[in-house]
């Protein structure tokens, strides 16, 4: 599961209530207006990722939209309420909306993907609903990696996290909210490309580092990567990409070898 976080540092979150399709860059959800707006955005701020959400029982005459900045040294949530379900086409996405101090839990429920996204995210977004105010827990659609459900993304830090259970899920994402990282769940930071966070991981394991602050990336230069830590000390170690284990890609699917990251301290 390490080294298999969605790599992005912009994401825009556009409440869709209903079904959602297979893919959600495909004509369902949106208007042909509001697909145009989204597709300018992506278009323009690199490494940039759209996800549709909902909440379940939410009735609400605007639709919102959250534009985050997830990097490493920088991060924002601005809060867009649309009047109208097509309110998004035209919207000014850059600057637009309003800048909150938000931490959102992103669950994946995207069952028209993978069934077992809708099984166990599900189940996970219900055990969260009790720990984790209304309005900063949503169902998200695919974040990628069917095989880890349940799968959990906190923004704007950027933490992904996955095979989190009902039981397991109220406390490691509690530590995430507060800058902690459970090693056991967690799939790496979104910020950083496979090879950063497979790097990221053995560095972590190695020193015990379980807070955020803890590293700082300073350095990838393709071979070898670098972090820094609270002490100033630096960490180097290499990540080779390889085949990983022969696994079902999602619900249903034939085992096959999956891209995997194999890293280890220099």
């Amino acid at each position: 599961m390490s080294a298999t976080a969605t790599s992005a540092t912009n994401w825009l979150l556009v409440e869709v209530p209903g079904a959602w399709p297979r893919d959600v860059a495909d004509d369902g959800g949106l208007d042909a207006e509001s697909r145009a707006t989204v597709a300018a955005w992506l278009g323009e701020v690199p490494s940039s990722r759209l996800v549709f959400i909902r909440r379940p029982g939410r009735v609400h005459d605007e639709r919102l939209v959250f534009v985050v900045r997830a990097a490493e040294a920088s991060t924002e949530v601005r809060r867009l309420e649309l009047d109208a379900p097509d309110g998004l086409a035209g919207a000014d996405l850059a600057t637009g909306g309003v800048v909150v101090d938000k931490r959102l839990v992103l669950v994946c429920g995207h069952g028209t993907r993978d069934a077992c996204c809708a099984l166990r995210g599900r189940a996970v977004f219900g055990s969260l609903a009790a720990h984790i105010p209304p309005e900063d827990l949503w169902l998200s659609s695919h974040q990628g990696g069917h095989r880890f459900a349940a799968n959990v993304l906190v923004l704007p830090v950027g933490i992904q996290l996955g095979r989190l259970s009902p039981e397991s899920a109220a406390p490691v994402v509690a530590e995430a909210l507060f800058g902690r990282i459970a090693l056991e769940h967690y799939r790496g930071r979104t910020a950083y490309t496979a090879r950063a966070q497979a790097a990221e991981r053995v560095v972590r394991e190695a020193h015990g580092l379980a807070r955020v602050q803890d590293l700082v990336l300073v350095a990838d230069d393709g071979v070898e990567v670098r972090f820094v830590d609270a002490d100033g000390r630096v960490h180097r170690a290499v990540a080779d990409a390889c085949d990983g284990p022969a696994v079902p890609a999602s619900c249903g699917t034939e085992p096959a070898p999956q891209p995997h990251h194999a890293a280890r301290l220099i």
